[in-house]
């Protein structure tokens, strides 16, 4: 028998990313399209736990969608990762008289929500919102574009000091698992050289490749390192065995961080997150439960949680040999 949903929670989970905001903003407001109540969980599923909800309507998401970050906080929490915690989470949920809830976060906050469904058969609809975009089942997670523009921006100004300077720099982007930051960002800029866990390019290759680069008349090179890449333990390592090898080049490191992680999101991120939150509802609404939202040629389409957690997202290989072919 299908259960009528009347009231629908939303929160985010895990690492922030920008479009999260917009991704809120478009469950609200859908559920108030829809006559259903909905209610913000503040940090993730410890406030779940904690019974920390508040009553949201269309008017309580105004001036969002182009904020980055999380209005409703994002916290890691270890109480849900156990069965006594998950069951003080359903007890909140129960007594605030909620139907249902949309998660928006990664592969972990995702398996929360499948633990959850699988104990307490508990209606779960999960959005992707990870710069990472490693997440199977959807060629865009949330924040993974505006990632993009901010790395490539930023390696655009690093440029300049390079050519100034006739300096190599190695900057480092997020990656841990997946390329497909370094990648993008490496082409976008025209990095000389891109390195990912994917490809392990080696060092006397990436030496060769340098060596190369001089002798064709590039007076400065600009190489995009993924942090998970696996050809040293870390960039600054990396950085001093070229150093080492390299006299002809002055070296430099930037690391970009987390600030790839904040910033006004991007148009496709706003659009995004706006029609990955009325497929969650209107999902929900008949019946569907337990799937990620996800864009499949430019379409909205639904994986099971097990698939998209268990599932590996793919690097592009012709991006790859684009890349090779750029760099000459």
């Amino acid at each position: 028998m299908l259960k009528t949903i009347k009231k629908v929670a939303v929160f985010t989970s895990g690492g922030d990313s920008p479009g999260m905001n917009a991704g809120i903003r478009s469950v609200v407001r859908t559920c108030a399209f829809h006559d259903i109540e909905c209610y913000g969980i503040y940090r993730g599923y410890q406030g779940m736990i904690e019974g920390d909800f508040e009553k949201m309507d269309a008017r309580s998401v105004k001036g969002i969608i182009n904020k980055g970050g999380t209005i409703l906080k994002s916290a890691r929490s270890k109480e849900f990762r156990t069965k006594e915690g998950r069951k003080k989470a359903y007890d909140a949920l129960c007594k605030a008289g909620i139907d249902a809830f949309v998660v928006i976060g990664g592969d972990g906050s995702f398996t929360g929500a499948m633990i959850f469904n699988q104990e307490f058969d508990f209606p779960v609809m999960g959005i992707p919102g990870t710069i990472d975009n490693d997440i199977f089942g959807t060629t865009h997670t949330l924040g993974y574009d505006t990632a993009l523009n901010t790395a490539v921006e930023a390696i655009d100004k690093i440029r300049d000091t390079a050519s100034s300077h006739n300096r190599l720099f190695f900057i480092e982007v997020m990656g841990r698992d997946v390329g497909h930051i370094a990648l993008n960002v490496g082409v976008g800029a025209g990095a000389e050289e891109i390195l990912i866990p994917e490809e392990d390019l080696g060092l006397d290759r990436l030496l060769d490749s340098l060596r190369r680069s001089k002798a064709s008349g590039k007076s400065s090179s600009v190489v995009v390192v993924a942090e998970g890449d696996k050809i040293g333990k870390n960039v600054f390592e990396l950085a001093d065995y070229v150093e080492e090898n390299m006299a002809e080049y002055e070296v430099r490191v930037s690391v970009l961080g987390h600030m790839q992680r904040g910033g006004s999101p991007s148009c496709f991120d706003r659009v995004l997150a706006s029609r990955m939150g009325v497929k969650a509802v209107e999902s929900l609404i008949v019946g569907k439960s337990n799937y990620m939202v996800g864009l499949k040629n430019d379409i909205m389409d639904l994986t099971p949680f097990d698939q998209a957690v268990k599932g590996k997202s793919k690097i592009n290989m012709e991006l790859i040999r684009v890349s090779d072919i750029m760099t000459i």
